[in-house]
Order: structure tokens, then sequence, then C-alpha cells
């Protein structure tokens, strides 16, 4: 057996320790509580949200560790042998009691009434008050963000460390700590910081772990425990500069492609001045709407701190409403433009629109136009690290584009429209198609998750619900909006 002289110059790995703690040296099972002291401490003060409870519970941690370290197969999995240990913990203690996991965090208006106690380690660093301040600013992280963020600032603000102690990918780790880091109110977020690097259990903590061990092991049962590791994103020039733009181009090539169907079916100059005017204002006042609405969307989640599920369908909420209404509002005010141009041009008022066949290059500019007004939905899934979705977006609308020139050619202006109408009803049928197929891989890279974890963390069965809802509301404002036959 090794003697603690020697291993004080060597630096063992996790199976040499467990190997020597078989063999009944003490000090290899202090060096196995330094080693992960603050990783286990810090597991239970993200469930249990107290200080003094969690400490309590990574010591009983240890005992178990001691008492069962001969069921542990494979030495080399210590961590998360011991991790599993320290939730299977937790679990238990919440199964018995009956309670949730925020039921040991002390309310912060109590916190001036608590009577002073011997103070453990963590007491020492930072006053009740200041532990329920600082519980209050966390308990809202989902757990998911909670760990790595508590972790990342007792381990000496490394991500290696942290990536190492959770399995997870430094990519992983820096875009949970990116995400709990906004989940913080911004007031209170460097108070958390400062406070959470004085938290960490120190020499004392494993000293009081060797007191309390029996001074014989006693094997029994134990399991391991796994890990998760998500994909990683990129960016650069394109989805920095460019593709912000993606969106206004569109928007820019629709206008365009109305002009020349304008330009190819009125003769007047002033009716064509008239209709892009009208053209130009519904854009600028839908645009401007879409912007306000999301701002104050954010604004009401943040006045009135809605939890990440409830920002998360307001949202999704507002952006389908907001299409619905301009979908219903352009197929009212459309239908009944056309029906009063027809009386004005049957009453002389106008003259008759232009019926000869549109050319080649004009078809081709408006069926262009036409289809990048949906190049929204490219800027979508690009943000969203999803190539799959991206790809077969764009062959889509490429594909539907081609279709659509070449059934149009040798059509009038008039007839034009109407057809392209028809054909972007199928297309927004597949962008909806992929939205529902493809949003729950979304929110897992936003998150920085697995797709399983997306749909503990955010409600995604909205979508698929408000999708069908959207589809039957449209179907009957079409219904309702159809021009009756002439008699």
């Amino acid at each position: 057996m090794i003697t603690t002289n020697a291993m004080q110059k060597i630096e063992y790995s996790d199976a040499d320790l467990v190997i020597e703690t078989l063999d009944g040296n003490r000090d290899a099972f202090r060096r196995i509580v330094e080693r992960y002291q603050t990783l286990i401490c810090s597991l239970a003060y993200s469930a249990t949200g107290n200080l003094s409870r969690s400490e309590d519970m990574a010591q009983e941690t240890f005992l178990a560790a001691w008492r069962q370290i001969r069921s542990l197969r494979e030495p080399a999995k210590l961590r998360a042998w011991l991790c599993g240990i320290v939730r299977r913990r937790i679990q238990k203690d919440f199964e018995r009691d009956g309670r949730e996991p925020l039921h040991n965090a002390a309310p912060l208006e109590n916190a001036q009434n608590c009577p002073a106690v011997e103070a453990l380690p963590s007491e020492q660093a930072i006053s009740r008050e200041q532990e329920a301040i600082l519980w209050r600013s966390l308990e809202k992280i989902p757990e998911l963000y909670r760990e790595p963020l508590i972790l990342y600032y007792r381990e000496n603000q490394s991500v290696e460390e942290v990536a190492l102690a959770l399995d997870l990918t430094e990519h992983a780790v820096k875009k949970r700590l990116s995400r709990g880091r906004r989940l913080l109110q911004d007031e209170v977020q460097a108070f958390v910081e400062s406070t959470l690097r004085g938290t960490a259990p120190d020499k004392e903590f494993s000293g009081a772990v060797l007191a309390m061990l029996p001074w014989a092991a006693g094997p029994a049962v134990g399991v391991g425990a796994g890990a998760k590791e998500t994909a990683a994103a990129k960016s650069g020039f394109f989805s920095s500069w460019l593709l912000p733009l993606v969106p206004f181009l569109g928007i820019a090539a629709g206008v365009g492609a109305q002009w020349l169907i304008i330009r190819s079916t009125t003769v007047d100059r002033k009716d064509r001045l008239r209709q892009l005017i009208i053209i130009l204002i519904f854009w600028i006042v839908y645009l401007g709407l879409a912007v306000f609405g999301e701002s104050a969307t954010y604004a009401l989640g943040s006045h009135f701190e809605w939890s990440s599920r409830a920002r998360f369908v307001s949202v999704i909420s507002f952006w389908w409403l907001f299409v619905l209404i301009g979908i219903t509002f352009l197929s009212v005010s459309l239908q009944r433009a056309a029906i009063k141009r027809s009386m004005r041009i049957a009453a002389g008022e106008l003259p008759p629109p232009v019926t000869t066949p549109m050319k080649h290059g004009r078809l081709a500019l408006v069926v262009a136009g036409v289809y990048l007004m949906f190049s929204w939905v490219l800027r979508l899934t690009w943000n969203a690290h999803d190539p799959l979705a991206t790809g077969i977006a764009a062959a889509s609308m490429l594909v539907l584009a081609l279709w659509s020139f070449f059934r149009l050619r040798g059509r009038a202006a008039t007839e034009i429209m109407p057809a392209l109408g028809r054909d972007l009803v199928v297309l927004g049928l597949m962008i909806l198609a992929v939205l529902n197929l493809r949003a729950d891989v979304w929110v897992a890279a936003s998150y920085g998750v697995t797709v399983a974890e997306a749909h503990n963390l955010q409600p995604i069965w909205i979508i698929p619900v408000l999708t069908i809802a959207g589809i039957a509301w449209t179907a009957l404002v079409t219904a309702l909006t159809k021009p009756s036959p002439e008699v």
C-alpha cells in the first residue's frame, strides 16, 4: 500500500484512489473527497437551495460512498458513481418529505429573523440574508442551467473543469452558462457571482468527512450514472452580417414583384402610383407592428417575471396570432379591393386591365420576387443551426418557383397573381410541416440540450396545436371571403 507521504507527491487517477481506499488508505479517500467535494456540494445546492443542507447531503453522500465503495465495479467511473449517489439521495429526500426541491430555501423576508447557530464554513463565508438573496436569484433558473452556473463559479470560472465534472463538451457548457446568465436578473448577477466564489467547500469540509468515517468500509450496492452531450454551432460573415438582412431583402423583392404585376395590368399612371403607395404603407405598418409586438411581449415577460415556459408560449402565440391577423386582413381587403376595382372598370372610371401575355423576363422576376418573400424561413432555420431544414426549405422554394414559371408562361398578368397565390398555399403548408417537424431540434440547439430535454424544458406541443387552429381559421376566412358566382 502506498504511504501518505508518497501520495502527497504524486497525482493519482480516480481508479488509483479507489484501489488505495479499498486497501484501507483513509488519506486516499480524503483525496477523493477533496477532488469532488465542490461538484457534489454544488449538485446538492442546485437541488435544495440551502447551503447548510447541501453540505449535510454532500457529507452523507461521501459517507455512503465510503460504505459502498466495494460495490463500485469500474473505479475509473468514480465521478459518475458519486453523482449518482447524491442525485438518488436528493430524490429520496424529496419523496420522503413529499416536497418540492425549493422547499429547503429560506424566504428572504425571514432571513433577518433566523436564530444564530454554530457557523458552518459556508455560513462563515456569507450571511443568512445573503444566502436567501442568492437563492432567490438562482431558483428561477432551470436546473439544467443552474448546475453548471453554480459549479462554474465554484471551480474558479473554469469551463474545462465544469465540462469534465458534468461529462459535457466545453461548447455545451458555454451555451448553458450563457443561457443561465441571461436568465439571471441584471441587478443581482454581480452579487451572485462574487458570493458563489465564497461558498465553495474548503479543506475543513474534507476533514469533517474523514472525522465521521467508521474505521472499516462496509460493502453494499452501488449504481453508476450517465452523461449527456450536445452538438456545436457555427458562425461567420454570412450569419453575422448578411443573414439578418435576408427577410428585408425578401420583402423588397416581394414589393418589386407586386410592382411589376401592377405595371403589367394597369394602364393609368395615377392608379399605378396609388396601388404602389398602398402596398408600401401596408408593409411599413405590418413590419412596425411586428417589431413593436415582439418587443412588447418580451417587456411584459420581464415586468411580470414570467417563467421561461410562459415566455416561450407567449412569443410563439404572438407570432402565430400576428400571421393569422395578416392573412385575415389581406384576404378581406384584397377581395374588397378587387370587387371595387371591377365596379370602377365596369363604370368606365378605370381602363380595363391589360390582357397581353407577360414577357418571360418579367415573369421570371415576378416569380422570384414572390418566392423570395419567404426567405425569412431560411434565416430561421440557419439561426437554429439546422442545415437539413435550411436545405429542404431552399430546395422547396426553388422547385416550386421553377414549376410556377414554366406553368405560367404565356399567361396574362391578370391570371398570374391568382395562380401564384395558389402555389404559395402549397409552399406555406410545406413551411408549416418543417416548423412542426423541426421545432424541437431548434429549441434543443438554442438551449444547448438534447431533443428529449427540450421537450421537458418548453411546451413544444403548442406549435402543432396552433398550426391546426391556424389552418382551420385560414380555411374559414377563405370560405367566407370567396366571391359569389355571377348570376
